[in-house]
């Protein structure tokens, strides 16, 4: 690969698009109240317990950033306040969070409000808040300065409707420019020296968190490169032999044992009942019955090879393999026009779907 990185740097304008890159354009997050999200838990807190579950609305503020005010004002260490997910700095986000019970809980709750952050409720719970514990995301989208035509919008939308969309990861998991990509590169290439291997994992093992989130990024791009050539091979919903299909809204995955089930297959995937899967890279566990065989594996292979070094520094770190559904559906979406120019858009998305990468389907933005 590249030492530029310009293979890397370059994703963001060649992945493929569910029909093709769009010629129509809009603004979005001119001011947050057009990027509206709230956050779906799927349960309530208990009301009892050693916990404080608080939702709040924030704007212009990070998920990190209010954690770090929850920190800061009710004496906690950071690591002790929970919260389910990554919300938009640049929206009106509403999303959950938990720190441990104190006896001044209610002068904690008034001493965190702010212009940008306001507490719309809270309920004691037995457990912290733990990452990924929502259900799902509801979004209000307004997209101002619409050019290009409002038929050309709305043919998009309905083709998202019908076909579902490209399950890229969002641009926001890889960093600014690519950084958390290039930054676990960096470290493979750095590490050639190393005598050996043992050497390369506790040198890799330094700075945890950080190297989460490359290890983390460097799974996503090369997932979106898989999706990426699927796309336009324009078989991306098509079964082929070898796929390891998904059973829509689980973890759950299987194999087709038998050929003769490939029509039944088909049209399981027509009406979004499966989706093909794609890899999360990593050492592959021989017990794995769910690895893709055939024509699907010389697809995800082909892709994969492209970058061995982001392989073999997965590997190196005993990152294990794990798969991925390369669509996703958004629930209930629907949209209106306020007026000739600005179009509202409404949807809600499963946990680990990005919004980002459904909009850009639609339009591109300035």
């Amino acid at each position: 690969m590249d030492r530029d990185h310009t293979r890397l740097l370059s994703q963001t304008e060649t992945l493929n698009y569910l029909e093709s890159r769009p010629e129509i354009s809009g603004n979005i997050k001119l001011d947050f109240a057009d990027f509206v999200v709230q956050e779906d838990l799927g349960f309530s807190p208990s009301g009892c317990g050693n916990h404080i579950f608080v939702s709040v609305t924030k704007k212009g503020l990070t998920t990190i950033d209010v954690a770090k005010k929850i920190s800061e004002v009710a004496g906690h260490k950071l690591s002790s306040i929970g919260y389910s997910g990554m919300k938009d700095k640049n929206g009106e986000c509403t999303q959950w969070f938990s720190f441990p019970l104190t006896d001044n809980v209610e002068q904690i709750l008034s001493s965190i409000e702010d212009a940008n952050l306001s507490v719309v409720a809270s309920k004691l719970n037995e457990r912290k808040l733990k990452i990924g514990s929502h259900r799902r995301n509801f979004f209000n989208i307004t997209i101002r300065n619409c050019a290009g035509g409002q038929d050309n919008f709305e043919d998009r939308l309905q083709a998202i409707r019908e076909y579902g969309v490209p399950n890229y990861f969002g641009m926001q998991r890889f960093g600014h420019k690519m950084q958390n990509v290039i930054a676990f590169y960096e470290s493979i290439i750095s590490e050639e020296s190393s005598v050996s291997r043992c050497k390369k994992a506790n040198r890799y093992k330094v700075n945890s968190r950080t190297r989460g989130i490359q290890i983390s990024a460097a799974r996503a791009f090369l997932f979106n490169e898989v999706l990426s050539a699927r796309l336009n091979m324009e078989n991306w919903t098509t079964y082929l032999p070898g796929d390891v299909l998904n059973l829509d809204g689980t973890e759950s995955y299987f194999l087709l044992e038998e050929d003769d089930q490939r029509e039944k297959i088909q049209r399981r995937l027509d009406i979004f009942d499966i989706h093909i899967s794609g890899p999360l890279a990593g050492i592959i566990n021989l017990k794995d019955k769910y690895v893709t065989r055939l024509k699907a594996a010389d697809i995800e292979l082909g892709s994969l090879n492209k970058y061995e070094e982001l392989l073999i520094g997965l590997k190196n770190l005993n990152v294990m393999a794990s798969r991925r559904p390369l669509r996703f559906r958004a629930e209930n979406l629907q949209w209106f026009w306020i007026n000739r120019n600005t179009l509202n858009v409404t949807f809600s998305l499963r946990k680990g779907c990005y919004a980002t990468s459904l909009l850009r389907e639609v339009c591109l933005f300035d």
